[in-house]
């Protein structure tokens, strides 16, 4: 078994559940051959409980994130399970999930409610100032309404997740400062991230 479930990196831990995504970014890491040192291409998607025991003792970590090479919420019922498990066992460790805020729409089902109490911070993958970049960009799967439904889905998550922040990656093609506008319209912190290259 080469592949990796969790990863740490600079003190946090991280959780790869799948490497199914409703985007096919142009810019994402999956591209390259850098990645970030590790075999994220999984054979199978773990079970709840190969994620626990792939996880092991957490208490060396100030966090702990749901990102791997897919998006972690088409499997929402298993970070429910390992998110309580963590609040369970770890309750100071801060738990995070990186998204890019479709997977509600992709598998039409409401699960916001749910995370309510165990994930602490999302981090939503805005990445365009607009629904025709987003999707020149990103080529979402769930069609062209997919940037409406990620700010829609962003402005939901404020109901349920204290710490909400959208993320979009340093390129000329990205307008920053309306990326800025949106986030603060939204009530959302704006993250800048760095392409990383070959």
């Amino acid at each position: 078994m080469g592949f990796t479930i969790a990863y740490e990196i600079k003190e946090k831990l991280y959780l790869n559940i799948t490497n199914r995504c409703t985007n096919a970014c142009s810019f994402c890491i999956r591209n390259n051959n850098v990645g970030v040192g590790f075999d994220l291409w999984l054979d199978h998607e773990p079970q709840s409980a190969e994620v626990i025991a792939a996880i092991g003792d957490a208490s060396k970590y100030s966090e702990v994130v749901f990102c791997g090479y897919g998006e972690p919420l088409l499997r929402p019922e298993i970070v429910q399970e390992v998110a309580r498990h963590l609040k369970f066992s770890y309750p100071d460790i801060i738990i995070r999930i990186n998204t890019n805020g479709l997977a509600e729409k992709a598998l039409e089902q409401e699960f916001l409610p749910d995370l309510q109490g165990l994930i602490d911070v999302i981090s939503i993958s805005l990445n365009a100032s607009d629904a025709e970049s987003y999707y020149k960009l990103c080529k979402p799967s769930v069609g062209i309404d997919a940037f409406d439904a990620m700010l829609a889905f962003a402005r939901k998550s404020k109901l349920y997740i204290p710490r909400v922040i959208l993320s979009v990656v340093d390129l000329s093609e990205i307008d920053i400062e309306a990326c800025k506008k949106i986030s603060e319209d939204i009530g959302a912190e704006l993250r800048v991230r760095t392409k990383i290259s070959d």
